[in-house]
């Protein structure tokens, strides 16, 4: 599509079509979109609600996790960071507990992602919201659903979650280069109070600027008509198809990893992603030189474990623009690859997916 001058009718009506079918996606009244990476959009949830010398509640879940503790910490904030395996999500009765020792109501928002990519672990972010309402506290609750939305159920709104992060390069099936804010009003309203010096990522001004059509600086306008797309394409499915297709294609390579003779990563069944499976290697055998013997011998990229992981999983991604059809060549291209490098296995994790897509199917 060509650029198109994005401050005339033809992008006004693109735009409030973007924001109109968005909302619904995130469960959200209000939803921002940034020309950025995710990592944008974590910054822009932190500045616009958030002081230096706020202190936070963080887990441990992934390598994302830490990332955006990371973040906090460089722009001033302390963060309560509670270690974890990365193989469990956050853990509710914990959240419960560290916000009633907080009398003083010093913790001011509570951060967590939802779909850590890192591990294949989602976290349950309603008993997150529960555990946060059990403790009587007033924190915030900020969620990353950058690898979960769109496929993984989630609703802002219905939730009581304060800021929910995303990018457009997972669920939204898109290059990376958008970022989402969506936001409850108690959030827009301690952003107007206070939260740090900000421009760019300025939710008010955003706002003003969508709320006619338009954005408040120069939008990444061929990524909306990518969006709009995507949007169409989910809206034709439906959501529940949509997740209901995820957790299938979840299900059916677990079993697949199973039959191979393979540890799943994530420990709670509760807790198994929709969106990809992390696969634990044999001792003594390196998941990287499996990668790289897939991707030369049949051009397929598996996920790689990422610091603490690295060389000890393998991450298999099945979400986005993805079918019965994809997954069985996915998974018959792993499996060829272990006997290729000599990984130790059980033959048939092909046989087994493919038995319970089978079963599934209709």
């Amino acid at each position: 599509m060509p650029t198109i001058d994005h401050r005339g009718p033809e992008f006004r009506k693109l735009a409030l079509d973007v924001f109109a079918k968005l909302k619904p996606v995130f469960g959200a009244e209000h939803v921002i979109v940034y020309p950025s990476s995710g990592t944008g959009a974590w910054e822009a949830a932190i500045v616009n609600c958030l002081e230096p010398g706020d202190r936070v509640l963080m887990f441990e879940t992934g390598h994302f996790a830490t990332l955006w503790q990371t973040m906090a910490k460089r722009l001033g904030i302390e963060v309560d960071f509670v270690p974890g395996d990365w193989r469990r999500g956050v853990d509710p009765a914990l959240v419960e507990q560290k916000l009633r020792e907080d009398t003083d109501h010093a913790i001011k928002a509570v951060m967590v992602v939802h779909n850590e990519t890192s591990t294949g672990v989602t976290s349950r972010i309603p008993l997150v919201r529960k555990a946060i309402d059990a403790a009587g506290h007033p924190a915030l609750l900020l969620v990353d659903t950058i690898s979960s939305l769109a496929s993984v159920p989630y609703e802002h709104d219905e939730w009581g979650v304060d800021v929910t992060v995303s990018g457009s390069q997972k669920g939204l099936m898109l290059p990376p280069g958008l970022g989402f804010n969506a936001i409850s009003n108690k959030a827009l309203k301690i952003a107007e109070q206070g939260g740090m010096r900000r421009s760019y990522w300025d939710w008010h001004e955003m706002l003003a600027a969508n709320a006619k059509g338009f954005t408040h600086y120069t939008p990444a306008t061929n990524l909306l008509y990518g969006l709009r797309e995507a949007l169409d394409m989910l809206q034709e499915e439906g959501m529940d198809n949509v997740f209901k297709r995820h957790a299938r294609h979840g299900e059916a390579t677990r079993r697949a990893v199973r039959a191979w003779g393979l540890e799943i990563l994530c420990e709670v069944p509760e807790e198994y992603s929709p969106v990809l499976t992390a696969a634990i290697m044999p001792e003594g055998h390196d998941a990287d030189e499996l990668r790289a013997i897939i991707l030369d011998r049949f051009d397929m990229s598996l996920g790689a474990g990422l610091t603490k992981l690295a060389g000890k999983v393998f991450r298999i991604g099945h979400l986005g623009s993805f079918n019965d059809l994809s997954l069985m060549g996915t998974l018959a291209g792993v499996e060829m690859g272990l006997g290729i490098a000599g990984i130790p296995h059980n033959k048939g994790g092909v046989d087994a997916a493919m038995r319970y897509l089978e079963e599934t199917a209709g």
